[in-house]
Protein backbone atom coordinates (compact mmCIF):
# COMPACT_ATOMS: atom_id res chain seq x y z
CA UNK A 1 0.00 0.00 0.00
CA UNK A 2 1.45 3.36 -1.06
CA UNK A 3 2.05 6.06 1.52
CA UNK A 4 -0.26 9.06 1.26
CA UNK A 5 1.19 12.09 -0.49
CA UNK A 6 1.19 15.73 0.45
CA UNK A 7 -1.68 17.48 -1.36
CA UNK A 8 -0.34 21.02 -1.64
CA UNK A 9 -3.36 22.32 -3.55
CA UNK A 10 -5.83 21.20 -0.86
CA UNK A 11 -3.69 22.80 1.84
CA UNK A 12 -3.42 26.02 -0.19
CA UNK A 13 -7.23 26.09 -0.52
CA UNK A 14 -7.61 25.58 3.23
CA UNK A 15 -5.26 28.49 4.00
CA UNK A 16 -6.94 30.76 1.43
CA UNK A 17 -10.37 29.92 2.86
CA UNK A 18 -9.18 30.80 6.35
CA UNK A 19 -7.69 34.11 5.20
CA UNK A 20 -10.77 35.13 3.20
CA UNK A 21 -13.09 34.36 6.11
CA UNK A 22 -11.14 36.34 8.71
CA UNK A 23 -13.00 39.26 10.25
CA UNK A 24 -11.53 42.58 9.07
CA UNK A 25 -10.53 43.50 12.62
CA UNK A 26 -8.15 40.50 12.57
CA UNK A 27 -6.80 41.06 9.04
CA UNK A 28 -8.00 43.37 6.29
CA UNK A 29 -6.78 41.20 3.42
CA UNK A 30 -3.91 43.49 2.48
CA UNK A 31 -1.66 44.50 5.36
CA UNK A 32 1.56 42.60 5.90
CA UNK A 33 2.79 40.64 7.64
CA UNK A 34 -0.14 38.29 8.21
CA UNK A 35 -1.06 38.52 11.94
CA UNK A 36 -0.65 34.80 12.68
CA UNK A 37 -0.70 35.16 16.47
CA UNK A 38 -3.92 37.21 16.32
CA UNK A 39 -5.46 34.57 14.04
CA UNK A 40 -4.55 31.77 16.44
CA UNK A 41 -5.80 33.69 19.47
CA UNK A 42 -8.85 35.59 18.20
CA UNK A 43 -10.23 33.05 15.75
CA UNK A 44 -9.33 29.77 17.45
CA UNK A 45 -8.84 30.65 21.11
CA UNK A 46 -5.23 29.42 21.11
CA UNK A 47 -2.98 31.23 23.56
CA UNK A 48 0.59 31.53 22.24
CA UNK A 49 3.16 31.10 25.00
CA UNK A 50 6.90 31.70 24.58
CA UNK A 51 8.70 29.17 26.77
CA UNK A 52 12.36 28.95 27.69
CA UNK A 53 11.98 25.38 28.95
CA UNK A 54 10.02 23.44 26.36
CA UNK A 55 10.72 20.20 28.25
CA UNK A 56 8.41 21.52 30.99
CA UNK A 57 5.39 21.20 28.70
CA UNK A 58 2.75 18.74 29.90
CA UNK A 59 3.54 15.43 28.24
CA UNK A 60 6.73 16.66 26.57
CA UNK A 61 8.84 13.78 25.30
CA UNK A 62 12.30 13.24 26.75
CA UNK A 63 14.94 14.96 24.61
CA UNK A 64 18.43 13.70 23.94
CA UNK A 65 21.46 16.01 23.97
CA UNK A 66 21.29 18.39 21.04
CA UNK A 67 17.55 17.89 20.50
CA UNK A 68 15.06 20.67 21.01
CA UNK A 69 11.39 21.39 20.50
CA UNK A 70 10.55 24.39 18.32
CA UNK A 71 6.89 24.37 19.17
CA UNK A 72 4.02 22.31 20.36
CA UNK A 73 0.28 22.31 20.29
CA UNK A 74 -1.60 21.52 23.50
CA UNK A 75 -5.23 21.36 22.34
CA UNK A 76 -6.64 20.40 25.74
CA UNK A 77 -5.17 23.62 27.17
CA UNK A 78 -5.88 25.67 24.02
CA UNK A 79 -2.18 26.63 23.87
CA UNK A 80 0.64 26.83 21.38
CA UNK A 81 4.06 26.77 23.03
CA UNK A 82 6.95 28.36 21.13
CA UNK A 83 10.65 27.92 21.91
CA UNK A 84 11.55 31.35 23.34
CA UNK A 85 15.27 31.01 22.60
CA UNK A 86 14.62 30.28 18.93
CA UNK A 87 12.12 33.15 18.83
CA UNK A 88 14.75 35.57 20.16
CA UNK A 89 17.40 34.37 17.71
CA UNK A 90 15.13 34.10 14.65
CA UNK A 91 11.93 36.19 15.05
CA UNK A 92 10.49 35.08 11.68
CA UNK A 93 10.84 31.46 12.82
CA UNK A 94 8.48 32.21 15.71
CA UNK A 95 5.80 33.25 13.22
CA UNK A 96 6.36 30.11 11.14
CA UNK A 97 6.21 27.92 14.25
CA UNK A 98 2.86 29.45 15.23
CA UNK A 99 1.56 28.89 11.68
CA UNK A 100 2.87 25.32 11.75
CA UNK A 101 1.13 24.52 15.06
CA UNK A 102 -2.07 26.20 13.84
CA UNK A 103 -1.80 23.92 10.81
CA UNK A 104 -1.73 20.90 13.11
CA UNK A 105 -4.77 22.29 14.96
CA UNK A 106 -6.79 22.72 11.78
CA UNK A 107 -5.57 19.74 9.74
CA UNK A 108 -4.97 17.07 12.37
CA UNK A 109 -6.36 15.81 15.64
CA UNK A 110 -7.42 18.47 18.10
CA UNK A 111 -7.35 15.97 20.96
CA UNK A 112 -3.71 15.06 21.36
CA UNK A 113 -0.64 17.17 22.04
CA UNK A 114 1.63 17.61 19.02
CA UNK A 115 5.34 18.09 19.70
CA UNK A 116 7.44 19.47 16.85
CA UNK A 117 11.17 19.03 16.96
CA UNK A 118 13.45 21.68 15.50
CA UNK A 119 14.06 19.73 12.29
CA UNK A 120 10.33 19.17 11.67
CA UNK A 121 9.54 22.84 11.23
CA UNK A 122 10.67 24.69 8.13
CA UNK A 123 14.24 25.80 8.86
CA UNK A 124 15.08 29.48 9.28
CA UNK A 125 18.29 29.41 7.34
CA UNK A 126 19.92 32.42 5.71
CA UNK A 127 21.00 30.78 2.49
CA UNK A 128 20.50 32.76 -0.72
CA UNK A 129 17.38 31.78 -2.59
CA UNK A 130 17.78 29.92 -5.86
CA UNK A 131 15.75 30.95 -8.88
CA UNK A 132 12.04 30.09 -8.49
CA UNK A 133 10.58 27.16 -10.38
CA UNK A 134 7.14 25.61 -10.55
CA UNK A 135 6.85 22.42 -8.48
CA UNK A 136 4.24 19.71 -8.97
CA UNK A 137 0.99 20.21 -7.07
CA UNK A 138 1.45 16.92 -5.21
CA UNK A 139 4.75 16.52 -3.38
CA UNK A 140 6.32 13.29 -2.21
CA UNK A 141 6.93 14.14 1.46
CA UNK A 142 9.15 11.06 1.83
CA UNK A 143 11.90 12.89 -0.11
CA UNK A 144 11.81 15.61 2.56
CA UNK A 145 12.17 12.90 5.26
CA UNK A 146 9.33 14.41 7.29
CA UNK A 147 6.26 12.56 8.49
CA UNK A 148 3.23 13.58 6.42
CA UNK A 149 1.56 15.60 9.23
CA UNK A 150 4.75 17.66 9.65
CA UNK A 151 5.01 18.30 5.91
CA UNK A 152 1.32 19.29 5.86
CA UNK A 153 1.76 21.69 8.79
CA UNK A 154 4.77 23.28 7.04
CA UNK A 155 2.79 23.68 3.80
CA UNK A 156 -0.11 25.22 5.70
CA UNK A 157 2.15 27.70 7.54
CA UNK A 158 3.79 28.76 4.26
CA UNK A 159 0.42 29.22 2.51
CA UNK A 160 -1.01 31.17 5.46
CA UNK A 161 1.95 33.46 6.09
CA UNK A 162 2.89 33.97 2.44
CA UNK A 163 -0.37 33.80 0.46
CA UNK A 164 0.32 33.03 -3.20
CA UNK A 165 -1.58 36.05 -4.63
CA UNK A 166 0.31 38.46 -2.36
CA UNK A 167 3.65 36.78 -3.05
CA UNK A 168 3.05 37.12 -6.81
CA UNK A 169 1.96 40.75 -6.49
CA UNK A 170 4.88 41.85 -4.34
CA UNK A 171 7.41 39.76 -6.26
CA UNK A 172 6.50 41.87 -9.28
CA UNK A 173 6.07 45.23 -7.53
CA UNK A 174 9.40 44.96 -5.66
CA UNK A 175 11.26 44.13 -8.86
CA UNK A 176 11.96 40.62 -7.51
CA UNK A 177 13.76 42.10 -4.50
CA UNK A 178 14.22 39.01 -2.34
CA UNK A 179 15.28 40.82 0.83
CA UNK A 180 12.34 43.22 0.53
CA UNK A 181 9.96 40.25 0.24
CA UNK A 182 11.44 38.69 3.38
CA UNK A 183 10.96 41.99 5.20
CA UNK A 184 7.38 42.55 3.98
CA UNK A 185 6.24 39.06 4.94
CA UNK A 186 8.48 38.89 8.05
CA UNK A 187 9.86 35.63 6.71
CA UNK A 188 13.19 33.87 6.93
CA UNK A 189 15.21 33.68 3.74
CA UNK A 190 14.87 29.91 3.68
CA UNK A 191 11.08 29.94 4.02
CA UNK A 192 10.73 32.70 1.42
CA UNK A 193 12.98 30.88 -1.03
CA UNK A 194 10.89 27.73 -0.73
CA UNK A 195 7.69 29.72 -1.08
CA UNK A 196 8.90 31.48 -4.23
CA UNK A 197 9.72 28.08 -5.72
CA UNK A 198 6.19 26.97 -4.95
CA UNK A 199 4.25 29.94 -6.39
CA UNK A 200 6.38 31.79 -8.98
Amino acid sequence: MAEPELDVEAIERRAVKLLTELPPYVWNGADLPIPVEDIADTCFGLLVRDQDDMAAAPGAPPLRDGQSLSGLLLPSRQEIWVNAEEARRWPPRRRFTIGHELGHFLLHSRDNAVMCRHASIDPADDQPAPAPASPPAVVDHRKAKLPLPEAEANAFAAALLMPAPLIKRFYKSTGKDFDRLCSLFDSSRGAMGRRLHAVI
